[in-house]
């Protein structure tokens, strides 16, 4: 008898955002000005409801102008209230056991502890459009959000690499978390601590300086992780004052580089190309160790009392028009099929830009986190930014 390879979240994924490639982007775009179908049955449910539909967020993973769309072409009201990491959304949650929000966003790989707070509910299945998600990644949402029904589905992916002013003359050939603690860009990067620190890890890994696997051997257990990440620490603290500020949001991505003097950071891709698309000169580059690649997508709240109106709003955001939409305006990859057909040349461009030559190969998908991993993470975190 012949076992079945047991395919875990990320790796689905990873194969999945292969598939979204170049080729996939350069595609030919549909026409612009194409209406959004809306079926006779969405129409009537959504105009009988006209509620609000309340979503603690990412907020720029939920652009206003969609937002406004649904609005118009429902009569409901998305109420936004948006986090800045996923351990802020799960104590919003806990706090309140999902009161006062029917939609979470959380990121795929966080589904152990969402489980453990006990702060959601199963979707009703039959009344989402599975079939609209590209394949792998869906899987990558069932495969470890699925214990008695299921808890998530995917919205955008993306990734978090290397940014800089393109002054700098750098490009992917020099794209490296390295540079970051060299002498060259000392008082002109910024990092989160949390991924940040992570990101030195694979560099160090890469040049020899402290063997780890890719960094996976530091979700083997606690003491593994804790010996990693000791010699990680030092090195980051010898190195502190490289960092003209920590970010913690998109905005204070933004804010890095048009106020705070940044040259170079470790940030989100999604900020860094909305503002090359506003005319910014800042570049987002998948670096030669990989680009840290996640999957943020929809969680339905134990206390969510408009339920209506979340069914109504996946059938407006699945369509592939609506998912482009999002993606053209928050600089993200979609997980819907034929999303990509509705994205701008501008968008394509800056696709293939930040992700050249074998980098989609390279990329670094977050595993699922066991209970003591985000903890001791966030412990070291916080004596880095202390220090």
């Amino acid at each position: 008898m012949t076992k079945t390879k047991d395919t875990n979240g990320t790796v689905l994924a990873g194969a999945a955002a292969r598939r979204f490639n170049r080729r996939t982007l350069l595609g030919t775009a549909l026409a612009a000005g194409v209406g959004t179908a809306v079926s006779p049955l969405y129409v009537r449910r959504a105009f009988a409801s006209s509620g609000e539909l309340n979503i603690l967020c990412w907020s720029d993973e939920l652009p206003d102008e969609v937002l406004s769309g649904f609005k118009e072409a429902t009569g409901i009201t998305v109420n936004k209230t948006p986090f800045s990491s996923n351990e802020e959304a799960i104590n919003k949650m806990q706090a309140t056991f999902g009161e006062g929000f029917d939609l979470v966003m959380p990121s795929f790989n966080r589904a152990s502890e969402f489980q453990y707070i006990e702060v959601l509910k199963p979707f009703d299945e039959a009344r989402l459009n599975l079939s609209a998600y590209e394949p792998s990644i869906l899987k990558a949402s069932q495969k470890i959000w699925t214990w008695d029904g299921l808890y998530h589905v995917p919205h955008v992916w993306g990734t978090e690499g290397m940014a800089w002013n393109t002054s700098t003359g750098l490009d992917y050939s020099k794209s490296s978390y390295g540079l970051l603690w060299e002498p060259e860009y000392a008082g002109k990067a910024q990092l989160r601590p949390t991924s940040g620190l992570l990101g030195l890890g694979l560099w160090l890994d890469a040049t020899g300086k402290l063997p780890s696997n890719r960094m996976l051997d530091c979700y083997k257990d606690p003491d593994t992780m804790r010996k990693i990440y000791e010699e990680i620490y030092a090195f980051a603290v010898g190195k502190k004052a490289n960092f003209k500020q920590f970010w913690d949001s998109a905005d204070s991505i933004r804010a890095g580089f048009t106020q705070n003097g940044c040259l170079v950071g470790q940030t989100w891709d999604g900020p860094v190309k909305s503002m090359a698309k506003a005319g910014e000169p800042v570049a987002f580059v998948a670096p030669q160790e990989g680009a840290l690649t996640w999957m943020d997508g929809f969680a339905l709240s134990a206390a969510a009392r408009n339920t209506d109106e979340v069914y109504a709003f996946f059938d407006y955001i699945l369509k592939p028009e609506t998912a482009g939409k999002i993606c053209s305006l928050g600089g993200y990859n979609p997980s819907v099929k034929g999303a990509s057909d509705f994205l701008s040349a501008e968008d394509k461009t800056l696709f293939t830009q930040a992700y050249p030559e074998d980098a989609l190969d390279k990329l670094w998908w977050y595993p699922a986190s066991p209970e003591w991993f985000n903890p001791i993470r966030n412990e070291y975190a916080e004596r880095f930014k202390v220090a």
